[in-house]
């Protein structure tokens, strides 16, 4: 950043860049010092997913302002030199209290939980909160991005959370705008017939579990402030977790729309 001008989103009235080379800078050294950067960037990549440090830009969705630094440089810039040190700060402390609560689990000899390794969406969802101690806001964040998730995925966006799980999970036939999902396969396979034998019970058993934990996790961690454990925030999200990746085995069943008829009356005479 010694070789360039910075200007914020105010100043570059959205449109222009928010840094640029100061005058008298020699390009060759810039685009080295460029490469670098961009090295570094991409060793820190996983860094940046792993504590949930991403910023969400408007019109473009959630990015990682420390691999996307060079659109600084760009017309329209998405981020300013601010915020990418900010982040790489907010990246520096998470990681930092979760190497020393890994070290302490450690030094305890009690087998570590590593909630990186959750569900992708409730890890992502959780991380920022989860990483600053807040783990009812973890809990009802990842609640409501599991929830989020298999609605855009389903196209039903026409219903409150817990009518949504139960009419997607409930047994029967899917009807029209209601897909539900079920255990996938050929039904001819032995190990497929079990599965669909005992997808009715499977199905019941999924849709209580996920109203149950709309019920007594998600709505409760809305409705009130009393700060959860790490423990209880811990067992939640895992629950969350487990129930995410049954839902990843089961497949989209939708109706089929009637296909026409022949139109009435039938052919006229001569026909």
């Amino acid at each position: 950043m010694e070789t360039q001008e910075e200007s914020d989103h105010v100043q570059s009235r959205g449109l222009f860049p928010t840094v640029y080379p100061k005058d008298g800078q020699d390009q060759a050294v810039i685009r080295r010092l460029e490469l670098d950067v961009a090295e570094a960037a991409g060793a820190a990549a996983r860094a940046v997913t792993v504590t949930g440090a991403q910023i969400a830009v408007a019109g473009v969705g959630v990015l990682d302002p420390i691999e996307n630094w060079s659109l600084m440089s760009a017309p329209k810039a998405l981020f300013t030199p601010h915020e990418v040190r900010t982040t790489a700060a907010r990246v520096r402390g998470r990681l930092s209290t979760m190497i020393s609560e890994a070290e302490a689990a450690a030094e305890s000899e009690t087998p570590g939980f590593a909630p990186s390794e959750l569900h992708e969406v409730i890890w992502t969802a959780a991380a920022a909160h989860w990483t600053t101690h807040q783990y009812r806001v973890a809990v009802r964040e990842a609640s409501e991005a599991l929830t989020v998730h298999w609605k855009e995925r389903l196209g039903r966006n026409d219903v409150d959370d817990t009518v949504f799980w139960q009419q997607s999970l409930s047994p029967g036939e899917p009807e029209l705008g209601r897909p539900k999902l079920a255990w996938p396969g050929d039904p001819t396979d032995k190990t497929n017939r079990s599965m669909r034998g005992g997808m009715e019970p499977l199905a019941k058993a999924l849709n209580s579990l996920a109203t149950g934990l709309n019920l007594t996790v998600r709505n409760v961690a809305t409705h009130t402030r009393d700060e959860l454990t790490e423990q209880e925030g811990m067992e939640r999200l895992a629950a969350y977790s487990y129930f995410a990746r049954l839902l990843d085995q089961c497949g989209i069943r939708r109706a089929k729309e009637a296909e026409p008829g022949p139109p009435a009356g039938g052919p006229g005479p001569g026909v």
